[in-house]
């Protein structure tokens, strides 16, 4: 029996769904495979531990490392006496590498009952100054939009009713095509091209990406949900600019802005760093108060981590407990603002995806406890009766 073991971000959990199908495809045996991530130091360590706990319980099992940080210091990875291999990033998901059995006649990718990511854009051509990714995964390459229609087809057929559009850097699909697409035509020739589709959600979005033919897309496609991830990290000019970010807080606030003026029931998330080197009391203060400005809801919270190679960990840095302080109160600020989208639900019918038994989420991805006979990947619109603490109720109403 051979399995994955994943770290990351949603690409690396779809990258893990399809070397999984590999290995069971091509009767892989005894064979564990680690996929790294190197958004974080601890990310790293924290796959490191993992590599060496497995050989303790699995003695006589291969164990595989690949992902990116294994790509990014692929020496000391290949150094470690628990790993039997390394494997590219660029192969992971190639099927000889895993197999030289027969291809199947048709390959239908791996889906999961309620919610499935579909790569649309691997890499990044842009260089945070904390960021060590593009290392890790190259510069960016756009899907095919046929091949990427094709795959939600696939998806949508198995009995999947949500897909959420993932990459490195999603809002630079299609710049390197001759013809340069955006990232709103993938959207709609997606929603046109499978009209069964349910629900469509998006990842992470750059706001200095972001062009007109999305904000249409997000205007008038009902079927993509009203829940949009941004990649802000700060929400301070000057740490955003030594973060070598190409938007300033306030193009942040206006895009907000202009979005909910298009879809007045739009929640916004984002990713936001505390501590990043220095980073003063006041810088920071105008990133916690930029969970207001932009009227934030889920937020991802990273306190810094230096990641060896990157311009940042030359910077002057935070002592770890201040990084620690300040994300404590950025998730908080996040926790309050999470309370207050979830009671603004109260009263409203919702369709909600069921995710797994008594668990599912809104269009706006508020978690809702379902009832238990609801099958997982099933909608039902629903009334919310309540709050309990971090998730809504459901009843029949009044």
């Amino acid at each position: 029996m051979s399995h994955v073991v994943n770290f990351g971000c949603r690409l690396n959990s779809r990258e893990a769904a399809i070397m999984s199908r590999h290995l069971e495809s091509g009767g892989v045996e005894n064979t564990i495979v680690v996929n790294t991530c190197a958004v974080t130091a601890e990310a790293e360590r924290q796959a490191r531990q993992m590599v060496r706990r497995l050989r303790r319980e699995h003695p006589s099992a291969t164990i595989v490392a690949t992902g990116c940080a294994s790509e990014i210091d692929h020496q000391a990875w290949t150094a470690m006496p628990e790993i039997d291999r390394v494997v590219a990033n660029g192969l992971k998901t190639r099927r000889e590498t895993w197999t030289t059995a027969p291809a199947p006649s048709r390959t239908v990718p791996p889906a999961a009952k309620a919610r499935t990511p579909v790569e649309v854009q691997n890499g990044c051509d842009h260089h945070c100054t904390f960021c060590i990714i593009p290392r890790g995964r190259g510069a960016s390459r756009s899907r095919p939009a046929e091949d990427v229609i094709n795959d939600v087809g696939d998806i949508v057929s198995s009995g999947c009713n949500e897909v959420v559009l993932t990459g490195v850097d999603i809002t630079a699909w299609g710049q390197d095509f001759p013809d340069r697409p955006r990232l709103g035509d993938l959207v709609r020739a997606i929603l046109a091209g499978v009209p069964e589709l349910p629900r469509l959600r998006l990842t992470s979005l750059d706001v200095a990406e972001v062009d007109g033919t999305l904000l249409d897309a997000i205007a008038c496609e009902e079927r993509l949900m009203p829940h949009l991830h941004l990649s802000l990290q700060a929400g301070d000019p000057m740490i955003l600019k030594r973060m070598r970010r190409r938007h300033t807080p306030l193009d942040a606030v206006r895009f907000c802005r202009s979005v909910r003026r298009l879809r007045p029931d739009i929640v916004f998330g984002a990713d936001l760093i505390a501590g990043f080197p220095t980073e003063s009391e006041g810088m920071f203060a105008n990133t916690l108060a930029h969970v207001d400005d932009c009227g934030l809801t889920w937020l991802h919270v990273f306190p810094y981590s230096e990641r060896p190679g990157t311009p940042a960990a030359r910077m002057p840095s935070l002592p770890r407990q201040v990084r620690k302080e300040r994300a404590a109160r950025l998730r908080q600020a996040g926790a309050a603002a999470a309370v207050a989208c979830l009671d603004s639900l109260v009263g409203s019918t919702s369709a909600v995806l069921v995710e797994s038994p008594g668990t599912g989420r809104t269009e706006h991805y508020a978690p809702v406890a379902t009832p238990v006979e609801l099958a997982t990947g099933s909608i039902h619109a629903l009334v919310l009766t309540g709050r309990d603490g971090d998730r809504l109720l459901t009843g029949p109403g009044p």
